[in-house]
């Protein structure tokens, strides 16, 4: 027995191979990130040069500073974090709203409105620009932030992720009891299943935030010229006919501070999910 043990602990001890391909996985991972800083601390010649240099320069700031100055970034910044916030907390919610009612709940036509939902995934975002647009003109929404936020309250995909992950995160035993002990449907739903599903929230809020921060062609569509979101700002940055990707990829790095925050601010709860899954396989 304890020969097995033995045998057995030196087959899960990782390698130092693994490690090797991992740190080499992290820092081509890291490169891109790090090669924008590098040519936006820099001026523009340095994409010119033979041997380009692999150390930051010293006009981060500067360049920066040209960022502000050449278009509205700091209303950007804000728009991106009213529009990423609420639609974040309103499709984590309202998501798990419906994948726990579509997971636990008994009700006609169940099933058909679920696969209903799931084949909405493959219609592509794109066909539904004009009519939208045209629906946000009629309610007087057109150029307002409401235009962005109020179609993306609620996504297909996380009404199908918090349904899938809620099937065996919360058992019915819970439900039978908590309906024992009097708590209703929403108490329920608050009290057992929320905390139950607060890994699979976590990812779902963070690929939220990520596709709504880095949404591009309906906020260029619906939007006013004098109020963008970032990415939007960022596309009047490369407008021109001569194009300072200094000033750029300034803008860009800036613009990935704030998903950076949120990745750090979820990240433990994305890999106590992560844990979860592995332990239940």
């Amino acid at each position: 027995m304890t020969t097995l043990t033995t045998r057995v602990s030196r087959l899960g001890k990782p390698r130092k191979a693994t490690y090797w391909v991992l740190a080499v996985f992290v820092l081509g991972s890291l490169f891109p990130f790090y090669w924008s800083f590098l040519v936006a601390s820099r001026d523009n010649g340095m994409l010119t040069e033979r041997v380009p240099p692999l150390l930051p320069g010293g006009n981060f700031f500067a360049n920066a500073a040209r960022v502000f100055d050449t278009v509205p970034f700091w209303k950007a910044l804000a728009n991106s974090v009213i529009v990423s916030g609420t639609v974040t907390l309103t499709t984590v919610l309202f998501s798990s709203l419906a994948g726990f009612a579509f997971a636990k709940l008994r009700f006609r036509g169940r099933n058909a409105l679920f696969v209903f939902i799931v084949v909405t995934l493959a219609v592509p975002t794109q066909l539904g620009i004009i009519p939208l647009f045209i629906a946000m003109s009629k309610l007087g929404w057109a150029g307002g932030l409401q235009a962005v936020i109020v179609p993306n309250l609620v996504t297909a995909f996380g009404v199908f992720w918090m349904r899938q992950y809620t099937v065996d995160a919360v058992p019915y035993e819970l439900i039978e009891a908590a309906r024992v002990d009097g708590c209703s449907m929403i108490r329920i739903f608050w009290n057992v299943c929320l905390p139950a599903v607060r890994p699979a929230a976590a990812i779902l809020a963070m690929f939220t935030f990520m596709m709504s921060w880095n949404d591009f062609l309906w906020p260029l569509v619906v939007l006013d010229v004098g109020n963008p979101t970032v990415q939007v700002a960022l596309e009047k940055l490369q407008s021109g006919y001569y194009v300072d990707y200094s000033l750029v990829l300034a803008g860009t790095t800036l613009a990935t501070i704030p998903i950076l925050i949120v990745f750090l601010l979820l990240g433990r709860q994305i890999v106590a999910g992560i844990m979860q899954g592995a332990v239940k396989g």
